[in-house]
């Protein structure tokens, strides 16, 4: 995981991982340390997920697109996956972000405002013709507003913004009280979002898993047709 939030850095607390935070990726992009002693290592998940986090008190400006794709192809060598934690907007951290990504996972909530942001995101994406087809996750679904029609459909959402649904999110209390308490989600076996974020991550990885939200039943296919390269 990579934070490019510049100056407002956050995905450390939510990990739980802020007082193993030494060096940040601005000491990498100023040559301080290399890339290696600035990844931090998760212990709940062995050897399989680091962290490189975001400068707390850096301009955002520190970073430029050079520096930012030269740290990601590094990272790209190590690792299987490179996820980058992209600011909010459009504007310099965005662009920095989307400059190096092969592709994008666009989340949004069920909510008129923010589908048009993301339908905005959308559009500036596939204009970069990016090797791996943006794909969609809708956040924050309640079950009970979905039923009785006081929140946006799942199908409207999706024929709104016109790319592929990789998965939905439930909301619920026990995501807040998780992040709060610097926990993942995904180890509560009885946690609808803890569901929703595995078969999200399987679903990444190639799995058929299908996508089951009360009377909304849709079929998820393969790496190939979920990621499928243009």
């Amino acid at each position: 995981m990579v934070d490019l939030d510049i100056g407002l850095r956050n995905l450390d607390a939510v990990m739980g991982l802020t007082n193993r935070i030494v060096y940040d990726i601005v000491d990498v992009a100023q040559h301080r340390v290399v890339v290696s002693q600035a990844l931090v290592r998760d212990p709940r998940f062995e050897d399989n997920l680091y962290l490189l986090a975001a400068s707390q008190f850096a301009d955002k400006y520190v970073l430029d697109k050079d520096s930012v794709g030269n740290i990601i192809n590094e990272l790209k060598q190590r690792f299987d996956f490179v996820m980058i934690d992209c600011p909010a907007g459009i504007e310099y951290g965005f662009q920095n972000a989307v400059s190096i990504a092969d592709g994008a996972l666009v989340v949004t909530n069920p909510e008129v405002a923010s589908v048009s942001d993301a339908d905005r995101v959308v559009g500036i994406l596939e204009s970069m013709n990016m090797p791996v087809t943006p794909h969609l996750i809708i956040n924050r679904i309640r079950k009970n507003m979905i039923n009785d029609g006081t929140s946006m459909k799942i199908d409207d959402i999706v024929n709104h913004l016109g790319i592929p649904l990789l998965g939905i999110v439930i909301d619920e209390d026990k995501v807040i009280s998780a992040s709060n308490a610097g926990r993942t989600v995904v180890f509560d076996n009885d946690s609808d979002a803890g569901h929703s974020y595995q078969n999200i991550a399987r679903r990444m990885l190639g799995e058929n898993i299908p996508l089951n939200l009360s009377d909304h039943t849709k079929k998820i296919g393969f790496w190939g047709k979920v990621f499928g390269r243009k």
